[in-house]
């Protein structure tokens, strides 16, 4: 079954990125270049579901992970990301 995208979220660079954990960071090898994997972990979404901002790994990793479109993610907003992935 397809997920429908119940909040849309914009991605942002913030002055210092967020920590993302070896958990998150392994299982997303393979799936995407690590040069892109370098870029991401730059970037931070502000997570409807946990009402804070989280690394955007963390929210690609996310259950409730739709899609990204040119800077805004779809969010299903039904799960959020364990919360031993929510460092700092």
């Amino acid at each position: 079954m397809s997920q429908t995208a119940k909040f849309q979220v914009k991605v942002f660079a913030p002055e210092k990125p967020k920590k993302v954990p070896k958990v998150v960071s392994t299982q997303l090898k393979g799936g995407a270049s690590p040069k892109m994997i370098g870029r991401m972990k730059k970037e931070s979404v502000e997570c409807p579901v946990v009402k804070r901002e989280v690394a955007f790994l963390v929210c690609f990793a996310c259950p409730s992970f739709v899609n990204r479109v040119s800077g805004v993610v779809g969010c299903a907003g039904e799960q959020g990301p364990p919360e031993e992935w929510l460092i700092g």
